[in-house]
This record gives structure tokens, C-alpha cells and sequence, in this order.
């Protein structure tokens, strides 16, 4: 399996802090994951009743299974953090404009493994400051090539 990722997350917002945390999913959701029929766009965490649900996270139904035993694509899911790694988040979020972001989906040692992220949205020029960052960096490496 290849890493799901969320391309549009560096783009959107700056990311503060990653973590790995699992994720509680259901067989054919991990079925369809080692596939990579998974979708990270517009997902997002949130802690409710000192857990946190990852909701949004798109893994499509897993064509191998019968209609009866196949998942809701949408379902949240639960992502296992342990209780001092929540109570710190629960502080973070707490803040003004922090959010969780899923930035990439992967296996390690045969478990799927979520890489979230403590963000802060971008905003439009912030954006446009990070795309001219890039382009300059860009031409330096060919600059440098070129020599």
C-alpha cells in the first residue's frame, strides 16, 4: 500500500505539530485502505468526550464484499491517542483558529497509522507568500545547477 495523502493540508494551513495515531476501523474499511480506495480531502478531527473522531475521511466500500457486511464510506472514525496526548490537544484546540488535520494515511508493521497534525489555518496572502517562496527556491536550485 502507498501512503494516502493530504496534499491540500500543507497548502491550506501551517502545520504546528504531527503525531501518529491509530485509527479503529472495521475489516472491510481496512481492506479498502491497503488498496487505496481512501480519500483525506476535507477531513478533519475533533474531540468529543475525551476521544477523538476523524470525520470525513472517505474509504470507499470494498468491492469484494457482499452490500450486506460492506461499511458507510463517511462513518467517523475513532483514532486511539492516550489520555495525556488528548488532554494536550483538548488545550491546543481550545486556542483560536488550532485545528486537527489528517495529513497522511500509512501502514507500519501491518497497522494502519494516521499522521495528524496540529494546524492553523493559512490565510490568502499567507498562501500566495509561501507560492513565491517556492518559485525562488526553485530558480536558485537551477541557478545552482546551471553553474
Amino acid at each position: 500500500m502507498s501512503q494516502i495523502l493530504n496534499r491540500k493540508a500543507r497548502h491550506d494551513y501551517e502545520i504546528l505539530e504531527t503525531f501518529e495515531v491509530g485509527i479503529a476501523l472495521l475489516g472491510t474499511e481496512v481492506k479498502s485502505i491497503k488498496m487505496g480506495n481512501a480519500n483525506l480531502r476535507d477531513s478533519y478531527a475533533d474531540i468529543e468526550n475525551g476521544e477523538v473522531w476523524l470525520y470525513n475521511f472517505h474509504i470507499s466500500p470494498y468491492k469484494f464484499a457482499s452490500e450486506k457486511f460492506n461499511h458507510a464510506p463517511l462513518r467517523p472514525k475513532k483514532l486511539l491517542l492516550r489520555k495525556r496526548e488528548i488532554a494536550k490537544l483538548v488545550g491546543k484546540t481550545k486556542e483560536k483558529g488550532f485545528t486537527l488535520i489528517p495529513t497522511k494515511v500509512y501502514t507500519k508493521n501491518g497497522l494502519i497509522k494516521v499522521e495528524l497534525a496540529l494546524a492553523k489555518g493559512k490565510k490568502l496572502y499567507d498562501k500566495r507568500r509561501t507560492l513565491k517562496e517556492r518559485e525562488l527556491n526553485l530558480e536558485k536550485e537551477r541557478a545552482f545547477k546551471d553553474l
